[in-house]
């Protein structure tokens, strides 16, 4: 058994009520991580992390992901430096384009995709380091703006993007990247290549989502993630069959973990589908914990 952070996805369709209760669960399962959701109309993604670190006390939480045309840089880097100093080591923050027809709704899609993403991170990431940040850039425009409280140390920033140029940018920009669920252990090492290729070094790690559904029944399981496939694929330009999934039996789903880890991912984030979806990571993480141990 590799050594990799386990963790959960908060869906976007659950009710915020519940997550306090869901985020102690968690953390008393054993889970290393918890990630909760940004998405237009849904729910508040630094509002959700606020409260699921609030309800515990080792639990890690991600952002996955802020949009960076939805959030001003300078108010993000603000929000990003509340958590950080209310509850340092425990916070990771996910930027990227944000759905394209979403931003268009709110009238903030920008000219240059790219630009955007990149200046965004520019200008969080120095701002987290106490710097006085002065850009006028394609798409950011800060006049003069540093935190009057930065963290002690800044939280990691991951890119969750998927095309290749922006792979790329989140070498060059990023603490790492951040794979949207259906990409698998291939996806894993381009991701890893690309951000090498930009410019990655020593720290950067790869995030990768999956969706998950853990059964002592595989077909319940398959059908329990049958429709989201359906509709994750057209998304991302795929056949249902090629999406990537850590589902089956606990045995079967511990095996997938373990061929994302083997292709280059530091941690795995599951999106659960089927009722009880602790109870099917704690299924999972005793799986995993009586696999013999590497080396």
């Amino acid at each position: 058994m590799t050594n990799v952070r386990i963790g959960v996805m908060y869906d976007r369709a659950w009710d915020p009520a519940g997550l306090v209760g869901f985020a102690r669960q968690a953390e008393e399962i054993g889970l290393d991580d918890l990630w909760v959701v940004e998405d237009l109309g849904w729910n508040g993604g630094v509002s959700a992390a606020a409260i699921a670190l609030g309800a515990t006390t080792r639990l890690r939480v991600g952002i996955g992901i802020a949009p960076a045309p939805l959030r001003s840089p300078a108010l993000l880097a603000m929000e990003l430096a509340t958590l950080e100093r209310a509850f340092p080591g425990r916070l990771v923050a996910g930027i990227g384009h944000g759905a394209s027809n979403w931003m268009a709704q709110v009238g903030l899609a920008p000219k240059s995709a790219l630009a955007m993403l990149e200046e965004t991170f520019t200008a969080v990431r120095a701002l987290l380091r106490g710097e006085k940040v002065e850009l006028d850039g394609r798409e950011v425009h800060i006049d003069g703006v540093r935190l009057v409280h930065p963290p002690e140390v800044a939280p990691p920033l991951v890119a969750g993007v998927v095309q290749p140029r922006s792979l790329e940018l989140a070498g060059r920009v990023a603490d790492g990247t951040l794979l949207a669920e259906g990409h698998g252990p291939d996806d894993v090492r381009t991701a890893w290549e690309l951000a090498r290729k930009g410019g990655a070094g020593d720290g950067f790690g790869v995030v990768a989502y999956a969706a998950g559904a853990i059964d002592d029944d595989p077909d319940r399981a398959a059908a329990a993630l049958r429709e989201f496939l359906a509709g994750h694929a057209a998304w991302l330009g795929r056949t249902p069959d090629e999406l990537f999934t850590v589902s089956g039996t606990a045995a079967q789903a511990a095996t997938r973990i373990e061929e994302l880890v083997d292709a280059g991912a530091q941690t795995v984030i599951l999106r659960v589908f089927g009722p009880e979806p602790l109870g099917q990571m704690a299924a999972l993480l005793a799986a995993r914990a009586a696999e013999p141990a590497e080396g």
